[in-house]
């Protein structure tokens, strides 16, 4: 994000950190969350109800011996449908959800020793491999919550691409960043006040977005020791290996030399930015509602209650269509498979019949 050069966060033990993973389904958001984790914390399933976004799991890890009590929040279903407006309202909403729920309890004349703060601290983008560029859904998801977190984009699956082919669609991808103006998490530093070693860190990370990202649940034996890989026939394309993927890199960056700057960025610029918002609309709103009579306010209540319900009806009777138009076209196939089976148990009959055995 293109705020003023800040040094990066020294490791601290015993943080909460919250990261959202972003992406249609097939980008490997879940495969590289189980992979970062080092165990199942999301399920392989299929959602097509975009109202089913924003689960969170609660995980305690210990990446390089430092204790995070990481939450993951995935949006499943995400990206899945012709329309996703609706999809990108439950995102932004969660996001600022959090800071209104931080607000409210700062708010309070005695605060709730036992509140938990959801703020998300990064969001992973997940690009789709497609090898073009990026797609309408990817620049509009980005403008809407930028505002709101820190986003980092990665492409999912990128062993289905040549070195070759790797390299032309980052660098297609960050074209069309700079192009949108999207002012992604891009690792900032300050030359007059960082020194060399952070300088250099910084610049590398920058120059290998969006990161190319490889994740596996299962782990096979090469020379002797045991590794997460994916096997192709043409070979094998190993999870930490850097000449492979970028995990590594990214999974240092996200829980152990960002971390610190990523929750400060949170804290201090995204939520404060917020605040400011919020409070200053709150201000205007109480004057505008002065002006206008009680009745008037209950008229425009019902009204936007009734218009989110119309909306929200819509999108459960396209879910219901889809769904029924999946069953319809299972029925149709099962009924092909079982007219195969009843010609091939004719055919069969007719030749056991014939034979002189």
């Amino acid at each position: 994000m293109s705020y003023p050069g800040r040094r990066r966060g020294t490791k601290v033990k015993g943080v909460q950190f919250t990261l959202m993973v972003v992406g249609s389904s097939g980008t490997g958001r879940t495969t590289f969350v189980n992979t970062l984790c080092e165990s199942d914390v999301l399920q392989h399933k299929v959602s097509d109800d975009p109202r089913s976004a924003n689960a969170e799991s609660p995980i305690n890890i210990r990446p390089e011996g430092i204790r995070i009590a990481l939450t993951v929040v995935d949006t499943p279903g995400f990206g899945d449908n012709i329309d996703n407006e609706f999809g990108f309202q439950e995102i932004l909403h969660y996001l600022e959800r959090q800071y209104d729920d931080i607000l409210a309890e700062q708010s309070r004349i005695k605060r709730n020793p036992r509140f938990r703060d959801n703020r998300v601290h990064a969001c992973l983008y997940f690009i789709a491999p497609t090898g073009h560029s990026l797609r309408e859904i990817d620049i509009e998801l980005m403008r809407r919550s930028l505002p709101r977190v820190n986003i980092i984009p990665v492409i999912g699956r990128s062993d289905s691409f040549t070195s070759t082919e790797l390299r032309s669609f980052k660098k297609r991808i960050m074209e069309d960043i700079e192009h949108y103006d999207i002012p992604i998490y891009n690792f900032p530093y300050d030359v007059e006040d960082d020194d060399e070693e952070t300088i250099q860190e910084n610049m590398d990370l920058r120059a290998s977005l969006p990161f190319a990202i490889i994740g596996s649940e299962e782990e096979i034996e090469i020379q002797g020791e045991m590794v997460r890989a994916r096997i192709y026939p043409w070979g094998v394309a190993e999870v930490d290996n850097p000449d492979h993927s970028d995990f590594t890199k990214l999974r240092s960056a996200i829980l152990s030399t960002h971390l610190g700057d990523l929750k400060a960025l949170t804290e201090d610029v995204l939520y404060e930015t917020y605040r400011t918002e919020k409070l200053s609309r709150s201000v205007h709103s109480d004057i505008r509602d002065s002006q206008i009579l009680p009745e008037e306010l209950a008229t425009q209540s019902v009204r936007l209650k009734e218009e989110q319900l119309r909306r929200e009806e819509e999108k459960l009777r396209e879910i219901e269509l889809r769904v029924q138009r999946e069953i319809n076209e299972k029925r149709q196939e099962l009924m092909a498979k079982e007219e195969s089976l009843r010609n091939l148990e004719s055919r069969l009959a007719a030749q056991g019949a014939s034979s002189p055995y």
